[in-house]
């Protein structure tokens, strides 16, 4: 093997020139998928890559193909043990060398793969991003240097990424360690905002980015506007044509996924999936989806990262989803095998209180946290104590007090007692909270938006590679092929309307769309709402352009568009405008008598037990599993709650669940939690 960034000696060919021979003998392909052979060159020669690809364009191939081809060890990073398991075990069926260390295993199966490691007899190691931070690990790796280091779902690393984990920001601590050994860092979701930090949390600034294959010629997206009570008879519409399974709706909630998913099963196959569900239940209905006994698998955003199936007509969303990444990542489930499918997402207004209702849950107001850092002393205290202290909820002192850590406002040690940390913290975390309000803004932008939806969803990846042509195929370039709504004439108030927005352009082109809805008179919410329908339907008639346009003020940008007549619009005559259509939602089939009404309000918080509240002998379990979670709190080196809440700890003592599926039906545990400490806590709880 030859250092990063050095030639082989003369007579010796490159290990790049490998690839072709290792991608067939080895993985059994003839052919590289779009974009796959220049990153694997680049990262086989020593460069430094950010790659960022939709879920099953092959990314993984890009750091297994060039780690072969390099000859050695490849260190794979990523915090997803049950994705982790998979990719061990896809290795491992090819022939390949593969081991993993995680918190899932027992100590004996980690130090055999220690082992193995520093014997050179890995051909890849897959480790959890938080085994970084157990002391003299670093070291371990670091005396015998890997060939090549994979970050996986490294939009995690970032705070501006959908799925921020504190732990991934070790990584780029610890690097150096093994430099000058090259990175490649991979992402199915990031926005170039989240590329950047990628590369500067990792010190890669100079690496090279490949931003590829975001555009998909096959699905055709539609965005409808449809009241909460209307949206489960549309997906039943929908759905009824057999041409529009397999299928995957997506829910905001558990309870909504458990009375669609009834729905739809008096007529076909389906089921629900969530992460409250059994794991036995869980495993029968991804199973039955992943096989055909199931049409239809009506799930929350726990459901579809360990699916790889190909066939998948439509993806419904029956709520907006709480950012454009995540939507995109869900929409990429439908037509792999290349076939003409549908994503469906239908919304309103209303969705915007669910978001916010989980915005001041997750990431409390500035003023909380700050309250918190004033009581903080210079001396640890228990965290506890300050809560009481200032009469603050115990849900949303526990996010606060959380936040305030990862931002070090708080210094908080495995025992729960905190002091005051940095004074710095407010901006990083304010910027942090109104990014996530961003990110839902921006999702609602995409749903009201003009213009092709597809070369939006492009756009704000960042592809530079892609034309920017229309799709030809969403609710934008095609209206008249829609499913879910339909094109009507316009009436004579609308008419009068789409004539008085055309005299306005041709005094002020260019004009504001805020512009035109003050000085046509319609006030209100409802009336911007309306000029924004008739603005699309001047724009899919070809008499205006909608291009957008934004101004920064007090910091934070804000966006809109502008409005210009095109040549067709300067030309056009009175009467013109009757040949526009106006898009409308298409009457929805009545559900069945079963069906319940979706409300239009936030899900409330899940019940747990206080602390307090138990009994003696529950009370004993509870603190049984507080010295458990103590222990695992030093280990990691982690504050406990970042474990497990008290909420959960106390729900946990009440339920004393005896085997994995009733320890999954426990509020507060969910798949991921199971599957770290599920062993742990049964042990315990099953012991008194």
């Amino acid at each position: 093997m030859t250092r990063s960034g050095e030639s082989p000696p003369p007579g010796r060919p490159r290990p790049a020139d490998r690839l072709a021979d290792l991608l067939r003998v080895r993985f059994g392909h003839t052919a590289f998928r779009p974009f796959q052979e220049e990153v694997c060159r680049a990262v086989t020669d020593g460069a430094d890559a950010l790659l960022v690809m939709p879920t099953g364009a092959g990314k993984s191939l890009c750091y297994q193909l060039p780690g072969l081809a390099r000859g050695g060890t490849t260190l794979v990073l990523s915090p997803l043990i049950a994705l982790m398991e998979d990719q061990v075990q896809a290795l491992q069926g090819l022939g390949l060398a593969a081991g993993r260390i995680h918190s899932g295993l027992d100590r004996a199966e980690s130090a055999g793969a220690a082992r193995a490691y520093l014997a050179g007899e890995l051909d890849f190691l897959f480790i959890a991003p938080e085994r970084l931070a157990v002391p003299g690990f670093p070291e371990l790796l670091a005396r015998r240097r890997p060939v090549l280091v994979a970050v996986d779902e490294a939009h995690c690393i970032s705070q501006w990424g959908h799925d921020f984990r504190p732990d991934y920001r070790m990584i780029g601590e610890r690097l150096p360690g093994l430099r000058p050994t090259p990175v490649i860092a991979l992402t199915a979701t990031a926005t170039p905002t989240v590329q950047d930090d990628i590369l500067e949390q990792l010190g890669i600034p100079g690496a090279r980015r490949y931003i590829h294959g975001f555009r998909r010629d096959n699905i055709a997206v539609e965005v409808v506007e449809a009241k909460p009570s209307s949206r489960s008879s549309i997906v039943c519409r929908v759905l009824a044509d057999p041409v529009r399974r397999p299928a995957i709706v997506y829910a905001p909630t558990r309870k909504e996924t458990e009375a669609l998913a009834g729905l739809l099963g008096g007529s076909f196959p389906a089921a629900a999936y969530h992460a409250g569900m059994s794991a036995t239940a869980r495993d029968r209905a991804q199973r039955g989806f992943a096989d055909g006994r199931l049409e239809v698998v009506v799930a929350t955003i726990a459901f579809g990262m360990g699916i790889d199936k190909a066939d998948v007509r439509t993806v419904v969303h029956t709520g907006l989803p709480g950012s454009v990444e995540s939507y995109y990542q869900e929409i990429g489930r439908a037509g792999r095998d290349g076939l003409p499918s549908r994503a469906i997402l239908l919304y309103s207004w209303a969705d915007r209180h669910t978001h916010r209702f989980f915005l001041e849950r997750d990431y409390p107001p500035g003023e909380v946290l700050a309250r918190i850092f004033a009581a903080l002393g210079e001396d640890p205290r228990p965290a506890e104590e300050v809560r009481r202290r200032l009469g603050i909820d115990e849900e949303v002192f526990s996010s606060a007090i959380d936040k305030l850590w990862v931002h070090r406002g708080a210094v908080v040690d495995p025992e729960g007692n905190a002091s005051r940390g940095v004074d710095g913290w407010r901006p990083g975390y304010d910027a942090q909270r109104a990014h996530r309000q961003a990110q839902v803004e921006r999702m609602i932008r995409f749903a009201a938006g003009h213009g092709c939806r597809m070369v939006r969803l492009v756009e704000h990846f960042g592809d530079r590679a892609d034309p920017g042509t229309p799709c030809g195929l969403c609710d934008r370039c095609a209206a008249a092929d829609c499913l879910v709504s339909r094109l009507r004439l316009p009436t004579t108030t609308e008419r009068e309307r789409l004539t008085a927005i055309l005299g306005t352009l041709r005094e002020r082109d260019g004009a504001t769309s805020g512009q035109l809805h003050r000085e046509l008179g319609d006030p209100g919410a409802r009336g911007r709402e309306a000029l924004e329908g008739l603005l699309g339907a001047l724009a899919r008639h070809g008499l205006v352009e909608l291009r957008d346009d934004s101004f920064v003020r007090d910091g934070a940008t804000i966006r809109f568009h502008r409005v210009f007549l095109t040549r067709a619009g300067r030309l056009a005559r009175a009467g013109s405008v009757d040949a526009v259509r106006i898009v409308e939602t298409a009457a929805a089939a009545a559900p069945p008598k079963k069906a319940g009404r979706s409300k239009a309000r936030p899900p409330a918080p899940a019940e747990a037990a206080s602390p307090a509240a138990l009994d003696a002998d529950q009370s004993e379990l509870f603190e049984a599993l507080r010295e458990w979670r103590l222990g695992e709190a030093r280990r990691r080196r982690v504050p406990a709650f970042r474990i497990l809440s008290d909420r959960v700890l106390a729900a946990l003592s009440r339920a004393r669940p005896t085997d994995h599926d009733e320890l999954l039906e426990v509020s507060g545990i969910g798949p991921t939690i199971a599957k770290k400490y599920g062993r742990a806590i049964l042990d315990r709880t099953r012991k008194r």
